[in-house]
């Protein structure tokens, strides 16, 4: 006796962002990236329309990064050159677009000025064809004038651009809708907050289909069945019509999942964990496959290993199980 297996119908699907413009939308971008559109909760294609797979953003820093020995091991030829370690990704390691982290500006290090930061993105977007998504140091006050000058000099090219948080939202959001780019709407996984913050993005005139949520997620073992839970709520309000919550999510996993010592501590100091750079590949996999589950769109990853095995993995997911 045939069994008929009963179906959720949703409301609603999550908006859909596009990063990247292509010389005929005003950018010199080969190509663009469309995420976001599901009506259902992540790979359930027998509910509803998956309409874009999500993506994975390599990470590319302005300045040489305190990384560990296992991902020195694939960049330290090119940490010197942000140019050259943004084509390494793209075209040695295939990465669907790029993370560009600007962590020269930070005043307690280098201190680079808006001017040079800049310059390094225009750089970049000379020399390879992905879109580009791009951050700051973490210092509030300098990203908001590093940013600007980012998004001035980036003008037409539809980035990604941040972050922007609850107490500091004002500028770079007005520099995205000046120069025409989208924003990373950062919230200390609380979904009220990541509520509050979307209504007073758009209150600015941003429309919500330029908005990204970073639920600010934890690494494997390291709170993300907290991070999973809060996102699978935002996930289920895309669903049932809050259209503040109806972004797709950009997950920062390889940060996360990298600094847990179980990514990096060596064999000598624990024997018993087995090979150092066969776990952090693993640490940073399962990290976003995770998080895939949870309804991530964007994942921002370093270990090229770990990008292999997800990009694998999405595509054994995305094949249709109606």
């Amino acid at each position: 006796m045939a069994v008929a297996l009963i179906k959720e119908r949703y409301q609603n699907s999550v908006s859909e962002l596009t990063i990247g413009a292509t010389p005929e939308e005003g950018g010199t971008r080969t190509s663009v990236i469309k995420v976001g559109g599901d009506g259902t909760l992540p790979f359930l294609h027998f509910e509803g329309e998956m309409k874009n797979r999500p993506v994975i953003a390599m990470e590319v820093t302005d300045v040489p990064p305190v990384w560990s020995e296992t991902l020195n091991s694939y960049y330290k030829d090119v940490y010197n050159d942000p140019v050259a370690w943004a084509k390494k990704c793209v075209e040695e390691y295939k990465a669907d677009l790029l993370y560009v982290k600007l962590i020269g500006a930070n005043p307690e290090g280098e201190n680079r000025s808006p001017e040079e930061c800049a310059k390094v993105v225009k750089d970049i977007l000379g020399a390879v064809g992905v879109p580009l998504i791009v951050s700051g140091c973490e210092d509030p006050e300098k990203d908001n004038e590093v940013i600007a000058a980012v998004a001035e000099a980036g003008a037409g090219e539809n980035l990604l651009i941040g972050v922007v948080e609850q107490d500091n939202y004002k500028s770079i959001t007005a520099a995205a809708m000046v120069h025409r780019h989208s924003v990373i709407a950062r919230s200390p996984l609380d979904i009220n907050i990541c509520k509050q913050l979307n209504i007073l993005i758009s209150e600015m005139g941003l429309p919500l289909d330029r908005i990204a949520i970073d639920p600010m997620i934890g690494g494997l073992g390291y709170g993300i069945e907290y991070a999973y839970s809060i996102m699978e709520r935002a996930r289920l309000g895309a669903l049932a019509n809050d259209k503040m919550l109806s972004m797709p999510m950009i997950c920062t996993v390889g940060y996360e999942a990298n600094r847990a010592k179980e990514a990096n501590a060596s064999e000598e100091e624990f024997p018993g964990w087995g090979d150092v750079k066969e776990r952090a590949i693993l640490w940073e996999t399962m990290t976003a496959t995770a998080l895939l589950q949870a309804g991530a769109s964007i994942l921002l990853m370093r270990n090229p290993d770990a990008v292999r095995l997800v990009k694998e993995n999405i595509d054994d997911m995305m094949v249709s199980n109606e």
